[in-house]
């Protein structure tokens, strides 16, 4: 899954304004290079024989830059400016709009210095900066703001803001292009995890879908001496204590594992949702859930009951955050306390997020194809730290995709209960279930431990045109 772990490259163009000191930008270019590497961040910018200082100032720099940025069309991720004094109002946005690409942009203005304020060393991008926001709104071109007007290359706020916009880097390339693996049809029951394919399309989105039927048969012909279902059978024993699991069992969910990641990478899937009831219990004798726990702490999320959007609200989590994602409904409410809930799914999250999990069987959904056909469900706690949520939706009476997103905590307070559960705490909760019913979600939502709202709002809202309401 390249677009999940792979360096962010990203286009670095220095503004510049002849009556300002352009030596400024060659010393802004040997320090940003510098800071770029030591960040892991892999960069493409003018050299300083291409233009003036590698910076861009006229319509001709504008014109160079955006061919370089073409060349580099398919690696780049993210635009970087960088004024490191006024800089030209014009040139920057015309570089982007001529090179054509829609990626975020970033726009940083190195601050002045008291003692530093005469006709030789002065900056002026304090004020710089407003003139090229305002030719990028002009241009229809969406960018980020640093969180201080003015700050310093080499300040601590500049690299956490650089940090920042490298998530958001990685989560707008990954959506661009996504290709979600449906693997079975929704449970008849399920009409909560109903999407539109085409409004998905529309967004760069595609769903490659397979029956489970063809699964099946391409498990039964798969022949007992395959060398990849040791090594499918050593993942499921190393994500979670299967002593209380038949062997049997135990080799059949190898098996399936071995068939669905033979069918991803044969359609390069990045996320994953399948039919987790009751046909695989029925046919096999087994849960999915092990497999899918398996393959989240892969950073290759998969969601329950085809949840499509779902897997598509993990996979989104999993990119900005680099940490794995899990689905669960929004299940019980705790006590009287307004403020917390109980998140609760059969057995699918990421264990790596669990405290002491342990393989068993679903015994809710035992209770209708019994217990013994319900082998590979997930037991577990999710351990206390920050939560992110996160909901991406398809609503086909506007023709929009919507979104919500927002922050809050896992909890340890006692709760004595089997299956993947967590209690969590979201200031305004009421608020937020009335916003999720009122506008029609579905009851699963993705989380994790991270703190990636303000990315993922940020990304769906202003790069990727998702509604999203961000629940503070």
């Amino acid at each position: 899954m390249t677009k999940t772990t792979d360096k962010v490259t990203v286009a670095v163009l220095f503004g510049n304004r002849g009556f300002f000191p352009s030596y400024l930008v060659g010393d802004a270019r040997r320090e940003a290079s510098a800071i770029f590497e030591t960040m892991g961040i892999n960069t493409v910018m003018l050299t300083e024989e291409q233009t003036a200082y590698g910076g861009v100032e006229t319509y001709q720099d504008a014109k160079v830059a955006a061919e370089l940025l073409k060349k580099h069309r398919e690696e780049i991720q993210g635009v970087v400016v960088l004024l490191p004094n006024f800089g030209d109002e014009k040139a920057i946005a015309d570089a982007i709009r001529l090179a054509g690409i829609t990626v975020p942009v970033l726009i940083q203005a190195e601050e002045d210095s008291l003692d530093k304020m005469g006709l030789a060393t002065r900056r002026d991008s304090f004020c710089g900066k407003i003139s090229l926001c305002n030719n990028l709104r002009q241009y229809g071109i969406p960018y980020t703001l640093t969180t201080q007007h003015v700050c310093g290359l080499n300040s601590d706020v500049f690299k956490k803001d650089l940090g920042r916009f490298t998530q958001l880097c990685r989560v707008v390339s990954a959506m661009r292009g996504c290709r979600v693996g449906a693997i079975g049809a929704r449970p008849a029951s399920f009409n909560t995890v109903r999407y539109s394919e085409k409004l998905l399309e529309r967004m760069g989105v595609t769903v490659e879908t397979i029956d489970l039927s063809e699964i099946f048969t391409r498990v039964d012909n798969l022949k007992d001496d395959d060398l990849r279902i040791d090594e499918k059978l050593a993942l499921l024993k190393a994500n979670a204590d299967t002593g209380a699991i038949p062997a049997d069992k135990l080799q059949l969910m190898a098996k399936l594992f071995v068939v669905i990641s033979q069918w991803i990478i044969e359609n390069d899937i990045n996320t994953t949702a399948i039919q987790c009831w009751t046909s695989l219990q029925k046919t096999l004798g087994i849960n999915v859930c092990s497999i899918m726990s398996v393959m989240s702490g892969q950073l290759m999320p998969s969601a329950c009951e085809v949840d499509v959007m779902g897997a598509l609200s993990m996979y989104a989590l999993t990119v900005t955050s680099q940490k794995p994602a899990s689905i669960a409904d929004w299940n019980n409410n705790f006590g009287d306390d307004r403020d917390k809930c109980v998140l609760f799914h059969c057995g699918n999250f990421a264990t790596e997020e669990l405290e002491n999990p342990v393989m068993g069987t679903a015994d809710i959904i035992g209770t209708t194809v019994g217990c013994e056909n319900t082998c590979g469900a997930i037991h577990g706690r999710m351990k206390a730290g920050p939560l992110t949520y996160f909901r991406l939706s398809t609503d086909d009476f506007t023709g929009k995709v919507k979104a919500y997103v927002g922050e809050g905590k896992f909890v340890d307070d006692r709760l004595d209960t089997v299956g993947c559960r967590a209690v969590v705490q979201v200031p305004g909760l009421e608020d937020l279930l009335s916003h999720i019913c009122n506008n029609g979600f579905e009851h699963h939502v993705a989380l994790n431990h991270s703190a990636s709202a303000a990315v993922l709002n940020e990304a769906f809202t202003k790069y990727l045109g998702v509604e999203c309401y961000y629940h503070k």
